[in-house]
């Protein structure tokens, strides 16, 4: 007997029939003996719809009433997957964030969770055996009492959090594709599902580009060592053993637990960036700051950040990205520092991507990089800029060459489908 979470995303809960099919899913865990908590997001298009609401109604709404308004469709969602559940004969109770409760800050719309207490669902599991069923994407800032929500994509972290509050076993994320891949296989249809990836290599895919999984919750995962199982809520819930020793998904997990790691495990791309360019800056100490420190104050991400003298051999050229959406906020924000920074021009470009090529067997083989750098020059694809870590590196490249980038470094590594 194992303790599971079960989380379902949007479009596993779109509709009544298919919250019918989740509780399916809920019901073959527990004929099998385990016990289940369940994560269930809004159903699909409900926080857009809540969202606009809120906007429509004021566009300088309250941060608080904002939480209050779009938590609600994951309370409609939990209460309907535990009616179906005890329609199928589950004993099954549904419950908000705020009663378990999960304690966040009081950063609305994007607060961090600060500690679950999952003594009454443990309770419960023994003595009832009762299947919790938790709104996700919410938890309670215990001071003041008020609703939170963590941002979007909040379920998957909701879901890692009280895995580990309970010490559960695995956390199953189903989702609408049966696991992770080795690069988006609407790019490269040869791309294959992998059975195993680590922590540190799901972290830079989701960070970089992959939709599959919330950065959050990768790193929550990865601090309280909860196995991540990701898996299709597609798959008829009848043809599934719950007791293979892993059904068809991907597991994300310790280093340790894969025998033999790939030098590339995968390749993940975004095209929501954009690159700006400082030019000509005096050389000096504090410089730097004086850009950046602007942008975090403004909560703007920088990533790639290149510095190189300047073609008058005296003054420093300094080239980063940002997330597209933060583009003309940073332009505007390095134009009010202008007169403190002391640069002469700035350059800009939203017509560019990025591609990451990720996996924790770097750490023993020299030369992958080179090989990228080499293979896309054969194609004439210009590299903008380079970033590199211990088990990833990242180039900045025309987004028109995206496609291309990314096929030819699948094929180049050994990626492709046997």
């Amino acid at each position: 007997m194992a303790r599971l979470v079960m989380k379902f995303g949007g479009t596993s809960v779109a509709n009544i029939e298919r919250i019918r099919n989740v509780a399916r899913h809920v019901k073959r865990e527990v004929d099998a003996g385990h016990e289940v908590a369940v994560v269930v997001s809004a159903m699909s298009g409900k926080t857009n719809e809540l969202v606009a609401w809120a906007t429509e109604a004021s566009a300088l709404h309250d941060a608080r009433e904002y939480d209050a308004v779009v938590a609600s469709g994951e309370q409609v969602t939990s209460g309907l997957l535990a009616i179906a559940l005890q329609a199928l004969g589950i004993q099954a109770r549904s419950w908000q964030g705020w009663q378990i409760p999960i304690k966040t800050s009081d950063a609305h719309a994007s607060a961090r969770i600060l500690g679950i207490d999952g003594g009454e669902l443990i309770k419960r599991f023994k003595e009832r055996k009762e299947v919790a069923v938790i709104a996700g994407f919410q938890g309670i800032h215990e001071e003041t009492g008020r609703i939170t929500t963590l941002g979007r994509g909040g379920s998957d972290t909701s879901a890692v959090a009280i895995a580990a509050a309970i010490h559960a076993d695995r956390c199953d994320i189903y989702t609408d594709v049966d696991g992770v891949y080795t690069t988006d296989p609407r790019v490269v249809p040869k791309a294959r599902r992998l059975d195993k990836v680590a922590f540190e290599e799901m972290l830079e895919l989701a960070s970089q580009g992959a939709k599959v999984l919330q950065v959050r919750s990768v790193e929550l995962g990865m601090v309280h060592n909860v196995r991540v199982f990701v898996r299709s809520s597609f798959d008829k819930p009848e043809d599934i053993d719950p007791n293979a020793s892993q059904p068809p998904g991907t597991l994300i997990c310790g280093e340790e637990e894969i025998v033999e790691a790939q030098v590339v495990t995968g390749i993940a791309f975004s095209k929501d960036e954009a690159q700006i360019s400082v030019r000509q800056i005096e050389d000096k100490p504090g410089v730097a700051a004086a850009i950046f420190v602007p942008l975090a104050d403004a909560n703007i991400n920088v990533d790639m950040i290149v510095q190189n003298v300047s073609e008058d051999g005296k003054t420093t050229d300094l080239t980063f990205t940002v997330p597209a959406s933060d583009y003309v906020r940073a332009k505007e924000t390095i134009s009010r520092s202008k007169d403190t920074i002391g640069y002469k021009s700035m350059d800009s470009a939203t017509d560019v991507a990025k591609v990451s090529v990720i996996g924790i067997g770097m750490r023993s083989h020299a030369g992958v990089a080179a090989q990228a750098f080499k293979a896309l020059s054969e194609r004439n694809i210009n590299i903008r800029a380079i970033t590199t870590s211990e088990i990833k590196f990242s180039l900045l490249i025309d987004a028109a060459y995206t496609e291309l980038a990314v096929r030819t470094l699948h094929t180049l590594y050994g990626l492709d489908q046997a």
